[in-house]
């Protein structure tokens, strides 16, 4: 997969053109990011659907949190159905920061997580499910025929990456340092183990935020509200592994919590951004992918993608081509 990340930030239109050109400068799969302060993800990628032909599409990612899984198994199918079997949904545990906002706790995320893959492809299937877990559904069904649609899980700790591995179709690995998807790759190792002969072959994919440009200053200021994000909800280990102010860490997430945003990206320091998002030229972007791409099997271009999102798709596509020769 070699996928971009588009955010539903923009009008939807706006988000089209954008899918539209993803689809010409190369990309195979067009995400939409769902934060309940955007736009709806999934009327973004049901507009997108109309106007593209052949790239895959879906959240990259939604959480069983805010809306009951089985509607989410619902409506993934729905866009699926629309987009002509070009569906792929994305599915994590969500951004700790912004379901604290929604009074949601996040409780037993890999649970969560794993039993919303789980009953949604059976609903796929035609089934009818009766589930008692972190969710529960009764005599749940769909009233129309769906397919089986791959299923990536968002990912960043290690339990979730290994029950990936295990269970999903491929893994959105929220990373973009080669230190990172390395030791991911550990993970990823460890969860194949234990992987079913019949759920086939995995796609290990890094969803890397990327910031490109002309202008390497002008692409890592606008890495800043991405990086906050990341460096606010990252666990200690991962802060540590780079090195990271842990305590700097927390305050940028209490700030995006408390909705003062231009202060959280203020705190965002040059460090963060060199751990958490491939950003610079088309030339430093674009061996750095290479670098991600030796490890992992695919990569998401994610957000901002640059200080310009119409040439940054463009030059984030020259970017990805530069990496296979």
């Amino acid at each position: 997969m070699i996928g971009v990340e588009l955010t539903p930030e923009h009008p939807v239109p706006r988000l089209t053109d954008l899918a539209v050109s993803a689809e010409a400068a190369g990309f195979d799969t067009v995400f939409a990011s769902h934060h309940y302060n955007n736009r709806d993800e999934f009327v973004a990628l049901a507009d997108m659907a109309r106007a593209t032909d052949d790239v895959r599409l879906g959240p990259g990612i939604t959480n069983p949190y805010e809306t009951h899984p089985v509607t989410l198994a619902s409506r993934m199918a729905t866009l699926d159905e629309l987009a002509g079997g070009r569906g792929v949904f994305g599915v994590g545990a969500g951004d700790r920061s912004t379901l604290s906002n929604l009074g949601y706790d996040d409780d037993a995320p890999l649970r969560r997580v794993l039993e919303t893959m789980q009953v949604a492809r059976r609903l796929w299937d035609g089934e009818r499910v009766d589930h008692d877990g972190t969710f529960e559904a009764v005599d749940a069904g769909l009233n129309y025929d769906a397919r089986a649609i791959p299923v990536y899980v968002g990912a960043q700790g290690p339990d979730m990456t290994r029950m990936a591995a295990k269970y999903a179709d491929g893994v959105l690995f929220n990373g973009a340092h080669p230190r990172d998807i390395e030791w991911a790759a550990d993970r990823v190792a460890e969860g194949l183990e234990e992987r079913p002969d019949h759920r086939g072959d995995f796609d290990f994919v890094a969803y890397a935020s990327v910031s490109v440009a002309e202008d390497a200053k002008e692409a890592r200021e606008a890495a800043r509200p991405p990086v906050a994000f990341i460096a606010g909800s990252a666990p200690p280990p991962l802060l540590e592994r780079h090195g990271l102010d842990t305590a700097l860490a927390s305050d940028i997430g209490e700030k995006i919590a408390a909705g003062e945003f231009t202060a959280a990206f203020g705190d965002v320091t040059e460090e963060m951004i060199d751990a958490f998002c491939l950003a610079g030229t088309p030339e430093t972007v674009g061996e750095r992918m290479g670098e991600v791409l030796s490890t992992a099997d695919g990569l998401v271009a994610g957000s901002p993608l640059g200080p310009d999102l119409d040439a940054a798709v463009s030059l984030a596509g020259e970017a990805v081509r530069s990496t296979r020769g």
